[in-house]
Order: C-alpha cells, then structure tokens, then sequence
C-alpha cells in the first residue's frame, strides 16, 4: 500500500504540547501512520477544547504540563466538551498523583512522551478500543506511590 494513501477512516488526533519542535515531530511521526491523522496542534492547554469542538478529534494527546491550562485539567473539560474524544495525557516525568488525577478526569491513560512513536501509535488505537493505556514504568511508580 503506498504511504499516500489512507484507509476510508482514519483515526483523527489533536497534539497539544507547548514545545512546538516536540507537537512538531509528534505530527509528523504520527502522520506517517496510514490510519491516523493529526487534525490539530496547539501549544497551549487552554486552547484545547476550541481545537476539539472545531476539528472534532478522535483522540487527544495532552502534554500534562501545558501554560493556560494543564493536561489533565484539559482532559476534564474535554469529558464535558467533547465526550466522544477519547485523551491520552503524555509526560516527561511522573509526579505523585498524576496517574489517578488523569484517570480522575476521564484520561484514557498516561504515557511517557519520549517512548517509541510505534507504542504512541498503538496506544491510540488502544484508547479508540475503550481501554485503559498506561506505561508500565509510570504504572509501577504509582503503585510505590510515586507518580
């Protein structure tokens, strides 16, 4: 199949990362996928729910840590804004309570943004399956009670 073409329904991805070389090459790395699609990019976490209720998203990849709005508190407006749209919130770092304040606010689960993009991938085909994605590492943080 040539890299041009897209199935019928591709998967719709808004990247929201206030690091515009990082939305950048996340854009591009998920675009090469033949079944996703990045509709929107935004730096900031309170132009999050904008971009969704206009480009209407499958998923939303939220940084945790954004300027304006956080991730997670921009993945609880999303539950009440756009329910259809399932978020994965992305970070660099665990910090302790961030795995139960994103499942808290509806996040359909919480990955390290530096992981190979094939994993980022395959974890918003997870989501769109109505399961919980979480990085092992972060999973096994929290239950030391770190992140």
């Amino acid at each position: 199949m040539p890299r041009d073409h897209r199935p019928a329904k591709s998967v719709r991805v808004l990247i929201a990362e206030d690091r515009s070389t990082t939305r950048g090459a996340l854009a591009l790395l998920l675009g090469m996928e033949d079944d996703i699609e990045v509709v929107a990019q935004v730096g900031r976490g309170d132009e999050i729910v904008d971009a969704a209720l206009t480009r209407r998203p499958d998923v939303a990849l939220l940084d945790s840590e954004l300027s304006g709005l956080s991730g997670v508190d921009a993945a609880a407006e999303l539950r009440k804004e756009v329910p259809d749209c399932r978020v994965l919130i992305l970070t660099t770092f665990g910090r302790p309570g961030l795995l139960r304040g994103a499942l808290e606010a509806g996040a359909a689960g919480l990955l390290v943004k530096d992981g190979p993009v094939e994993d980022l991938a395959q974890a918003i085909r997870r989501a769109l399956t109505g399961e919980t994605v979480i990085d092992p590492v972060l999973a096994a943080a929290a239950e030391q009670g770190r992140p």
